[in-house]
């Protein structure tokens, strides 16, 4: 298997990444330069393959890349940013 690549798809206010045919989400909500990251979703065929922190983690950079703060409000996503002390700067 190929590293899967992680696209942000700004319409639909999320990132993606498809594994096997598969779609993984990461969505958002932004607000007032505040993203709410309010969802992640791996179906379970792929669970465990680290892919929901591929999209945490483009979601943080993309974050970082054009001055916004995070939100966590998906409970994966406050665990990720707890156990990445590197993103603390980013929390709203």
């Amino acid at each position: 298997m190929s590293p899967a690549t992680v696209t942000h798809n700004a319409a639909a206010q999320r990132f993606e990444l498809t594994v096997d045919g598969l779609l993984c989400e990461a969505t958002y909500r932004l607000q007032d330069g505040v993203m709410w990251m309010n969802h992640t979703g791996v179906p379970s065929a792929l669970e465990g393959r680290g892919l929901a922190s591929q999209l945490v983690s483009a979601a943080v950079a993309h974050a970082r890349e054009q001055g916004l703060k995070i939100k966590p409000v998906c409970s994966y996503v406050a665990v990720w940013m707890r156990r990445h002390p590197e993103a603390a700067d980013l929390l709203a």
